[in-house]
């Protein structure tokens, strides 16, 4: 007696310790692809290869694919299991819909599609292409198609199939539907910060173009100046020709003196057409001194034009920094037209605008603009960038939150402070591409003070 209820025992807890290894294995899978998509929130492949391998494996299945619905018809993102002769093993191309497929039936009515015997299926019997090869060439017997849906639109799909006839139990089939709905929220998630990040790109540009638009006097006074300097000296040239006895030597000091000029005016012109031009970021090793000094020569007419006295101050030998230049002259370029023009309606005191460049201890360079204005109109800093936010009569309020999204973007931090006496100070780091990889050790920095660039004519 004692050993048949013994036996009675084990023959129900078998079940449940199946059910509990079965629960187990799902939530392992599900908390792989939870781990993925965290680890990877911009980059959707290894969170698709991660689902497609979770969903084979814990539904048993030899093979599938994850692909996703577009205009002209599907696009295979993801495999696993042999390879399919059918979409020779292409990742990412793009594949039509043939009528009388599942994949068409999936787009018609948008609905799980469970086929328990594809040989015995209408589809095979006719002798659909696809069907065929799936059955004939890779041994597809049992084939399940769940649908990728947003807002009831059809996305994508998963497909997993076996060589067996084996149908997929209920606990299989809700979780593909999982991962697909998963995979849906991952793709939704991508698309609208992708929308952002062009939202913000040409929030970014439409800046740059009316900054560009407000210096318009000063920068054709810079381009002014060294063309009337290839005029005097090309006059000077010819007439050091046409004398009796030409001056050869003087003559050549003369068109010297023009080719400078006129290749001054044309980087006047290419800083211009940099900062205006549409372009996608890029991340190239930029010597921020140098970025700055490019920055000034579009500001100094304006500088001069509203009586401010301004400076620089550079640490020398600073490292590199990796990113956007255009981006990062236009981060300095907000942030100096705002300390001039914060400093236009000021009186009774010197105008002082100072830009310094050090090394800093924590995030690698530290840049700062430093001026003698009114200051910045508000006991929280944090309010000026604020998006819309502004101090001036006619200010948009988008400039400062742009410059700080950009920094932020290059891994490093843009933040205001009062300065002493008066005014203010705005500053961010930037990450040095040294210290991209090992710390590396901070030495006295080289300064060099000089007041801003004189026009030359």
């Amino acid at each position: 007696m004692f050993l048949k209820r013994l036996a009675n025992i084990v023959r129900h807890r078998v079940p449940y310790r199946e059910q509990v290894a079965e629960i187990a294995e799902q939530q392992a899978a599900i908390t792989e692809v939870l781990l993925a998509i965290a680890s990877s929130p911009h980059d959707l492949q290894p969170i698709f290869e991660t689902m497609l391998a979770n969903a084979t494996s814990f539904c048993v299945a030899t093979g599938g694919s994850l692909f996703l619905f577009e205009k002209g018809g599907l696009r295979v993102v993801a495999r696993a299991g042999p390879p399919n002769p059918y979409l020779a093993d292409r990742n990412g191309f793009m594949f039509p819909v043939p009528s009388g497929t599942p994949h068409a039936h999936l787009i018609e009515t948008k609905s799980p599609l469970h086929i328990k015997d594809l040989a015995a299926d209408p589809r095979y019997l006719k002798q659909e292409p696809l069907i065929v090869t799936l059955v004939e060439a890779m041994g597809v017997r049992t084939h399940l198609i769940l649908p990728m849906l947003r807002e009831d639109e059809l996305i994508g799909a998963f497909a997993i199939f076996r060589k067996e006839v084996r149908p997929f139990t209920d606990k299989q089939i809700n979780l593909l539907a999982a991962f697909a709905a998963q995979a849906t929220i991952a793709l939704e998630s991508t698309r609208r910060e992708r929308q952002i990040r062009e939202l913000q790109m040409e929030l970014a540009h439409a800046n740059r173009i009316a900054t560009v638009g407000q210096l318009s006097s000063s920068i054709a006074h810079e381009v002014n100046q060294p063309l009337a300097s290839v005029v005097v000296s090309s006059r000077a040239a010819l007439n050091w020709l046409s004398v009796e006895n030409p001056d050869l030597d003087k003559a050549r000091q003369s068109i010297a003196h023009a080719v400078e000029g006129a290749s001054r005016a044309a980087d006047i012109v290419g800083r211009i057409r940099d900062l205006i031009k549409k372009a996608p970021p890029r991340k190239d090793l930029v010597d921020i001194n140098e970025a700055i000094r490019e920055v000034i020569v579009l500001t100094r007419g304006e500088a001069q034009k509203n009586g401010v006295l301004a400076q620089t101050l550079f640490a020398e030998g600073l490292p590199l920094v990796q990113g956007d230049r255009v981006q990062l002259q236009q981060v300095m370029l907000n942030l100096i037209i705002n300390a001039i023009q914060a400093m236009s309606e000021v009186a009774g005191r010197a105008r002082n605008l100072h830009v310094t460049t050090s090394r800093d201890a924590a995030e690698g360079i530290r840049v700062a603009v430093l001026d003698s204005g009114p200051g910045l109109g508000t006991s929280n800093p944090e309010r000026v960038f604020e998006s819309f936010y502004s101090t001036k009569p006619n200010g948009m309020g988008i400039g400062l939150s742009i410059c700080r999204s950009i920094v932020e973007a290059h891994d490093g931090r843009l933040w205001a402070v009062s300065n002493q006496p008066c005014g203010a100070v705005f500053q961010f780091t930037l990450r040095a591409y040294e210290t991209a990889s090992a710390p590396q050790p901070l030495e006295a920095p080289n300064t060099h003070m000089a007041s801003w660039p004189k026009s030359e004519i």
